[in-house]
């Protein structure tokens, strides 16, 4: 096997947030103490389609601590948003309580106003509401499927889902093997530990404070503001620890626009705490998928073609497109290609950004369509797919820089033992259970954006890191401060980083894997800009400088953003997923007994969190190959699950030890510091890799998640 180069690993860090988090000083969005507080509580739709006909809400009004309960007939004022991502983003185009139209079930229609939670919760279940429904369009297989618009894309621009080169059907009628499947995915929750909350505050008419989760600060910042008429100064965003977003927590929902409406009538601040049940209508969603995928190839695994047709459902009141074939162009060389995506809307409540949107289920049915050809062609699968890399994305016509997808698949196989003899299915069992291999490839688009840091280093020997960044616990707080310590030469324990607040300088947004690769060269260089100052190339040496001039502090300041380089260059995060699974046949049981990544991310600025991140994506992503489903109530619309006992999703028990390994250099293409984010990658391929095992130990093609224990039955 040849040998590999491994990226440049500094220290390993511990997590800088650590101890604030398991000793509970965090303080997320609905934690923060503001005095005269009160509470709201919404009233949802417990239809999918229709209108009200009437709400009565004189029980509530009486009911013993109630201040205000607002309806669609007494809504405040809100200025529709632009909602073009530059000026505002808001995640439902329709502005809350618009009119008694009922478009999803569990949409809010109301929210009750009182002096504590359990008065505001008492008070909204006394509200009377009569319906005129109608017959939701509920079922995918009865909904309308068109072409889809442009998506908005983890690349950050809107795009077509339809790509086309060659001549797919002469291409497909040459190949000596064809594979034609389909795929699907169910509904997928966020499902985050910290649940969707705010707390609004007024000060007069023209002050605002929002306590929220955000994974954009200044985005929030900008969107409040021109929905309540306020300049972007007027508003203040405060999120310094974000409990798990994934992408919901990106741009305001309307319970966040609602409660700050309200607060501002008031002029009491409010806060208002999505219950599990209502996050799971009211709080964005995985669109449920199905995906056909037709490939056609040589004898000798070459691929001629491949068409990949993908459909996902959106709601009434939004545009919202799961872009599953944009990863397509990106994956494997064909002259002939082809992508198409559709869209219907149905009567469900909006679905979003999700953890690798468009690329998870893009690559859970592309990666199975591969094995399915490896297997006709009697081909390793990584064989088949180091023949069939292609070293330029085929739809932007630009080559990769620092690919290193090869040594992914050729360091996985030799550390996993992968096959060194032909394979065959049910070969393989110990204590009475088939076992099986299976590998998937990953990936993800390497993204950064604009950014701005202040580091200032006090006479006292430390150093501050300020920005409106943060952090979803992805590590963001330990990177800045390693990043800051290497360039300073401090040691990370007197680097104190500020992050989370729109009074810092913008620090762009914590989404499509850009953080760390946004931040770290920004921080470098207003670290840089420090020792400029000072004249010196250590923060020892400049603290002489400071005692000598009598100053307290040293500030620089640093900028940074995408340049021409996009232009040059494609980029993209590669990997490769080996897994071995056990399935008990008797009791259609199945376990993930061994796990192993390889990751090509660029440089890694901490092992330790990137590992963490990977192994992250990876356990989210086995909960999406064999347990997480959200049904809808045929009749009534109403997710089927209303907690996190009824979703079920994996725990410490399904989780095998994973192994992470890093490859390849650093990109310096990218950006000065040669990093690319890794947030996403992780889940990327998981789905694909423990179906192809599946087929390995018992040979059941499995084509829709989750797999659960009646798909594994053999003559089901």
């Amino acid at each position: 096997m040849e040998s590999f180069k491994l990226i440049l690993i500094k220290t390993i860090m511990n997590r800088k947030d650590g101890t604030a988090k398991v000793t509970g000083t965090a303080t997320y969005g609905a934690e923060h103490q503001i005095a005269d507080l009160v509470h709201g509580y919404l009233i949802t739709a417990n239809i999918a389609s229709g209108e009200i006909a009437n709400i009565n809400t004189e029980a509530a009004l009486k009911s013993p601590g109630v201040i205000k309960i607002i309806t669609h007939e007494n809504r405040p004022t809100i200025v529709k948003p632009t909602n073009n991502f530059m000026a505002s983003k808001i995640y439902e185009a329709r502005l809350p309580l618009s009119d008694n139209q009922i478009h999803y079930g569990g949409q809010i229609i109301g929210l009750v106003v009182a002096e504590t939670f359990e008065q505001a919760r008492h008070a909204a279940h006394l509200v009377e509401v009569d319906y005129q429904s109608q017959i939701p369009t509920i079922d995918a297989e009865k909904a309308l499927f068109t072409e889809a618009p442009p998506m908005f894309g983890e690349d950050m621009t809107f795009e077509k889902g339809d790509f086309q080169t060659g001549d797919l059907s002469d291409a497909m009628d040459q190949a000596a093997v064809n594979i034609i499947a389909t795929y699907k995915t169910a509904t997928e929750l966020h499902a985050s530990m910290e649940p969707h909350a705010i707390i609004a505050h007024w000060e007069g008419e023209n002050s605002l404070t929002v306590y929220e989760p955000s994974q954009w600060v200044v985005g929030s910042q900008q969107t409040y503001a021109e929905l309540f008429g306020l300049s972007k100064e007027q508003v203040r965003i405060i999120t310094p620890f974000i409990g798990g977003g994934f992408g919901s927590k990106a741009f305001p929902w309307p319970h966040g626009i609602l409660c700050v409406a309200v607060a501002r009538e008031l002029q009491r601040p409010l806060k208002v705490v999505l219950s599990r049940r209502q996050m799971t209508a009211n709080a964005g969603h995985r669109s449920q998928t199905e995906q056909t995928i037709s490939i056609g190839a040589n004898n000798d695994g070459k691929l001629l073609a491949i068409d990949h047709v993908a459909k996902s459902v959106t709601s009434p009141v939004d545009v919202f497109t799961e872009p599953c074939t944009g990863i397509t162009p990106a994956m494997y060389k064909a002259d002939n290609l082809r992508t198409r995506q559709e869209l219907a809307v149905m009567n469900v409540g909006t679905p979003t950004f999700m953890r690798a949107p468009g690329e998870n289920p893009g690559l859970w049915a592309l990666e199975s369509a591969m094995d399915e050809l490896a297997w006709a062609l009697d081909m390793d699968p990584v064989e088949l797919r180091l023949k069939n890399q292609t070293h330029e994305h085929q739809r932007k016509g630009l080559p990769f820089s620092a690919k290193a997808f090869a040594e992914c698949l050729q360091v996985g196989a030799e550390q996993f033992g992968w096959f060194q003899e032909p394979r065959q299915v049910r070969s393989m069992s110990h204590d009475g259970k088939q076992i099986g291999w299976g590998m998937a490839a990953s990936t993800f688009p390497a993204l950064r954006g604009m950014a701005t840091v202040t580091v200032r280093l006090l006479a006292d020997g430390s150093a501050e890191v300020l920005t409106s960044a943060n952090d979803m616990g992805t590590g963001c707080y330990t990177i800045v401060a390693g990043t800051a310590s290497e360039i300073l030469q401090l040691p990370v324990e007197r680097i104190r980083v500020k992050i989370g607040d729109s009074l810092l300088p913008n620090g762009g947004m914590a989404g499509g894997s850009q953080m760390t690769a946004t931040l770290v060269p920004v921080v470098m260089g207003a670290c840089k800009a420090v020792l400029e100052k000072a004249q010196v190339t250590t923060a020892t040496e400049a603290l002489e400088y400071l005692k000598q001039s009598g100053q307290e502090a040293i500030e620089g300041t640093a900028s940074s953003s995408p340049g021409e380089e996009g232009q040059q260059w494609a980029f993209q995060s590669w990997g490769a997923h080996f897994c071995e699974v056990s399935v008990d046949e008797e009791i259609a049981r199945l376990r993930v007994n061994r796990w192993l990544s390889v990751m090509n991310v660029g440089r890694i600025m901490n092992p330790k969190t990137a590992a963490s991140q990977v192994r992250g994506g990876v356990i989210m992503g086995i909960g999406h190959a064999l347990m997480e489903n959200c049904d809808f109530d045929p009749n009534f619309g109403l997710p089927t699950v209303y907690d996190l006992a009824t979703y079920d999703y994996a725990t410490h028990a399904d989780i095998p030890r994973i192994e992470v390994i890093f490859v390849g250099e650093p990109d310096y293409n990218f950006n000065p510091a040669g990093v690319r984010g890794l947030g996403e990658i992780g889940i990327t391929g998981v789905s694909a890799a423990i179906a192809n095992a599946i087929y390995h130990a018992i040979g059941k093609r499995i084509r829709q998640l989750p797999i659960t224990p009646d798909k594994l039955i053999i003559n089901n």
